[in-house]
């Protein structure tokens, strides 16, 4: 800890922030149904692109929360970080559309939650 850093805590003056953010989050959670999966393998397979093209970006978290061990059925969520709850609604709307595109498994119900 430097002298001047000491020296202001010492008097109780502490430096002020410049910014304060307060992130928000939102959750897009995403039931599909799988048709033709004879195993494990092949449901991985499947949702290979969800980790591959959504798990690199920066500002997203992509995990199957549900229905790990169902051939004929997954449970995937995805978590966005963002500055403001109408940003993430925005994001959100881009992931799924882009989900819908490229994922082949029928999409049976959808939840979102802005935390």
């Amino acid at each position: 800890m430097s002298e001047t850093l000491r020296k202001l805590l010492k008097e109780g003056k502490a430096p002020q922030q410049q910014h304060n953010i307060t992130p928000h989050v939102g959750l897009l959670t995403l039931h599909f149904q799988l048709y033709g999966c004879e195993d494990l393998k092949a449901k991985r397979k499947a949702f290979t692109a969800m980790k591959a093209i959504w798990g690199r970006e920066p500002d997203l978290a992509v995990s199957e929360t549900a229905d790990h061990d169902a051939l004929d059925c997954a449970t995937w969520t995805i978590a966005a970080l963002g500055t403001s709850s109408q940003k993430i609604t925005q994001r959100l709307d881009q992931v799924e559309k882009a989900i819908e595109e490229k994922i082949d498994a029928a999409i049976l119900d959808i939840h979102r939650e802005i935390i």
